[in-house]
This record gives structure tokens, sequence and C-alpha cells, in this order.
């Protein structure tokens, strides 16, 4: 990989976990069984919350608690998963709160002013998780909606908005679900997350970089504020825990991101700046050993499960969280989440765009890892939905970038690892998979693709659609047609759409065919931006292929 002289630099800010690397020794950090449990007391990370620690009297909370807001994930046919972090003072390292226990009270109703109360109950906020709270609420009716906020001493939270899935044996006719990506806090405002929060979608999929580890400077760097002053703590790439906390209050503070938090129950997963750009396992971008790299992995690992709407089977131990995980949306649809960062193999010649060579095309390069490969044409083989979804990270369609008469690839996406896209595609024909769609993120444009059998030749079969969702701010304006457009669509016929603009996709899932809508705004970098489609298409089932509109 190519190493900057920020990245060079970067690695000096980090002694503390330089001399808990060497501590611990590479070969036994590695190898040892127990190496996750002394990852975790070399970086000060519990695995589980003290239930010996002292109670906090919530009378003493002056300022209110629930500056991070609200929000819900993970649908399952008789379950919701409701989180919210307390965090008085958000920009401080303590939120405002001392190292003591709190006490936070949730009710769940069928109704948004709480008179049909369905369930309640409590919940312990403890300082070891920075006093976030992921509440489990079972026996519920599937394929409801229900209303949430949270209670502590005379704080109430704002009121969040969530659903249960259909029963997984149901026919369901219709489902709708957003697809977003990429919020660069220092690129803009989050313009089109309040525009969705008003969107009547059933759930929300991140599909990764929601938070970024850059720098952040006094005006937010693009937003150029000039009404507040942001503090020091966030003008740092983020390297310690206390770091992606801090970094995760400044984000969770923006009102667009909270609304939309609110509005709509959200399936997360990670792609590399929630830890660092572009790292493959344990192998960073830089050059620091990879038992330090991996006391950051770690710390970054925590404070993204702290911080998001995720189920008990989530939280990390150490470096190492299970993200990759299955949701079902009745006889409809069945979506297979994918983690394509924590165990890949390295990118190949030095990563960035190259022509391939045998290093890229090695049947051992894998994406996504051996068993998540495995995992995931299991499940299709399994699978009686009509719709199989895999939300994951980076473009998995083939990108011909002819320059210089060499055709380019990137090697950090699956154009890097075709052995292993071709592993899925073959797993997927042999399961007999007929409408298959894979949404993306990344790239910070829109794509609409047709997945063939055969890139190479596009007379071969369309397996399935590739929804690429724009940015949500990364890389600032952009343009509707960026430079390169017309060259990109000349040289990937399977290219459908191609938009350079902020925004979001949603997505109508239906019995006979799912209707594609990119939605956009002109700018991030000034708020207040109105929302518009820049395309539509439909895919119909058993007869794959985007069409417009």
């Amino acid at each position: 990989m190519t190493l900057t002289g920020h990245q060079q630099h970067q690695s000096q800010h980090a002694p503390e976990l330089r001399a808990a690397a060497r501590h611990l020794g590479r070969r036994r950090f590695l190898t040892v069984t127990g190496a996750a449990a002394a990852l975790a007391f070399a970086t000060n990370l519990p695995t589980a919350g003290v239930a010996g620690a002292a109670e906090l009297d919530a009378a003493k909370i002056t300022e209110n608690p629930f500056t991070l807001g609200v929000a819900s994930g993970d649908p399952l046919p008789t379950s919701v998963l409701l989180w919210t972090r307390l965090a008085p003072t958000p920009y401080q390292a303590d939120s405002g709160l001392p190292q003591e226990r709190v006490t936070v009270y949730w009710e769940l109703a069928s109704d948004e002013r709480f008179r049909r109360i369905v369930r309640r109950g409590t919940a312990a906020a403890h300082p070891e998780f920075q006093h976030s709270v992921h509440v489990e609420v079972g026996y519920l009716d599937p394929g409801r909606v229900f209303y949430y906020r949270f209670r502590v001493g005379s704080w109430v939270s704002e009121t969040g908005r969530t659903r249960t899935a259909p029963s997984s044996r149901s026919r369901v006719d219709d489902l709708t679900l957003a697809a977003v990506s990429c919020q660069a806090y220092h690129d803009g405002y989050f313009t089109a997350y309040g525009h969705l929060a008003e969107e009547d979608v059933d759930l929300v999929f991140h599909v990764g970089d929601y938070l970024y580890e850059y720098a952040v400077n006094s005006v937010g760097g693009a937003r150029n504020y000039t009404d507040r002053v942001l503090p020091d703590v966030f003008n740092r790439e983020t390297i310690t825990l206390e770091d992606y906390r801090l970094r995760y209050a400044l984000y969770k503070t923006d009102p667009d991101l909270r609304a939309v938090h609110a509005a709509h129950p959200f399936v997360v997963t990670w792609d590399d700046h929630e830890t660092e750009n572009n790292y493959a396992d344990d192998i960073p971008e830089n050059d620091v050993p990879p038992e330090e790299f991996l006391l950051r992995r770690a710390a970054a690992y925590r404070a993204y499960w702290e911080n998001l709407p995720l189920r008990r089977p989530q939280r990390p131990e150490g470096p190492d969280m299970r993200l990759y995980r299955r949701l079902l949306w009745g006889r409809l649809a069945q979506f297979d989440i994918l983690d394509t960062r924590q165990y890949r193999t390295d990118q190949a010649n030095g990563d960035g765009w190259k022509t391939p060579t045998p290093e890229s095309e090695a049947e051992s390069q894998t994406l996504p890892g051996l068993a998540q490969e495995r995992w995931l044409t299991d499940g299709w083989k399994q699978s009686n939905a009509l719709w199989n979804v895999v939300p994951q990270q980076v473009v998995f369609a083939r990108r011909n970038h002819a320059t210089a008469g060499n055709t380019t690839l990137s090697m950090d996406s699956w154009d890097g690892y075709p052995a292993s896209r071709e592993r899925l595609l073959a797993g997927a024909e042999a399961a007999g998979v007929e409408n298959l769609m894979v949404l993306t993120g990344d790239v910070h444009v829109s794509y609409g693709f047709d997945i063939k059998r055969d890139f190479a030749d596009q007379g071969s079969r369309t397996m399935g659609t590739e929804i690429v969702t724009t940015s949500i701010t990364s890389g600032r304006d952009g343009a509707a047609r960026p430079a390169n457009w017309a060259g990109y669509l000349a040289a990937n016929p399977h290219m459908k759409h191609y938009n350079g603009h902020r925004g979001y996709v949603t997505v109508g899932l239906g019995r006979d065919s799912a209707r594609v809508d990119f939605r956009t705004v002109p700018a991030v970098t000034t708020p207040g931006a109105a929302i518009t489609t820049a395309a539509s298409f439909v895919t119909e089932v058993g007869e794959q292929g985007l069409k417009p509109v």
C-alpha cells in the first residue's frame, strides 16, 4: 500500500498502544487463546459491564443526557433492539458522567403518545460501555410498528419509531428499504438524512463508513461553521478508544443524523474508515506492526458497538467482532449482511487502481474470508426468499477503467479479488438464486449495475443487480456527471447508471419487480438543499436487469 507522509507520522501519536503491544509480544499476541482477554486488559476494555460499580443518583444529572439521540436496529419478527447513550456533555471524554452505572427506564408503545404501552423496563448504563444501552425487547407481534423512549431521572428522550419484521413464514407483498454510506462530517452537512427521515421506508441499511478517522477542525471542515467552534479534541486522527468515542459523539449530535435514527430502524455494517482507511484484516494502511494495529482495531470496534444499535451477538471481544449476520423479511427477502474488512487477504499490487496480475487473480485471494464465503453460499442454499439481498461494502461488479490502452481495476474492491467473486457467483448459480441484489457503498457516487455471470462476456446471464448508493457527504458536493462519466459508461456496458451527487437510494421490493430510486441533493457544503430523484429503474422477478422507468 502507498504510504503518505501523514500516515508515516500518525503512528507517533500512539505511544501507549506501542507500549502495550511490546508487552504482549507478537507471537504470544497472535497465537495464545487468551489474546482477546490480554488485549482487553492492555487497552482497558472489559468484556462486560461491572455490576458492582456504584449507582449514580439520577437526580444529580442536571443536563440533558440524551444529546446523542435514540436508535433501533436489526428488527426480528418478535423482537426489536433499542439504543441510546447517555452524554450530558458529549464533547468531553467522560461525557459529563462519573464512573458509575445509571439506571435507564425504557418504554415501548403501539402509539406515538404512549397511551398503549406494550413493554417497559429498566437497563443499566455502565461506564465501561460509555453509558450506552442496548435493550433487546422480545415477545412482540410480528410486522408491527412501535414507538419507544428512554427516561433518566426527570429527563425524557425524544421518541423513536421502529418495527418488527414479518413472520419468517409469512407471504409479504412489499418492502421499502434505503441504503446509505460514507458520512464524512468534515465534508458537509447530513442534509440527505433529514430528507430520508421523512421518507416512508421500512428499514435503512448503512453499508459502511459511518465514521471517518480523519481530523475535524474547529469550523467543521467544509461545514465552515460561523456559529460555533469545535474543540481541539476532534482536530486529530482517531487512534485511541477515547478518540473514537469522542468522534461518534460529534457525529451523533448532528440533528439530521439523530432524526433519521429516530425515524427508522437501521441495519449496519462497517467498511474501513470506522477504523482506518483501506485496512485488511490485521494489516494496516501504514507500516505499524499487526499487534499495534490490532490494539487500534479493538478500540475502534469497541466504540462502534457502543454507539450503534447492535444486538448481543455482535458485541466485540478484543479485536474481533462478528458483524456478518442474516435477517429475513417474511418469504419476500433474505438479507445477508457482509463484513469485507475484518477477514480479507491483503490487497494485491500495493492497493489502488492497477492492472490485474497473477497475485490479484490468485485463488487464495478472498474479500470476505473463506469462512464467510461458505456462510453466504450455504445460506443461499437454504433460502426460501424471493429476493436474496446482500448489503456489503465495496463494488462487486467489474469496473473497467481504460487508461493508456490498459485496463486498470480497483484492488480494494471485488475486482481485486476476482476468484472470491467467482466463488460467490458460482455458489449463487448452484443454489438457484434467481433474484440477487447487492447493496454497496464506499465510492461516493451512485451506480446501477447488471451482475453478469461472466463480466468478460456481456452476453452471459444477468444474475442480478448491484445498487451502489452514493455518499451522504464524502467527496463534498460532487457533480451529476463527473468528468469520466461518458468514458466509464462506454467501458462498462453492464453499468446502467452513474451519478456523482450526494444522497441515498431507496429500493421497493415487490413480488413482481423491484423499483430503485437514486435520491440526490445538489450540495452538502451548504445546508438546506432540496432532494430530487436523479434516476429510477426497475428489475423484474425472473428477468433480472435494470431498466429505466
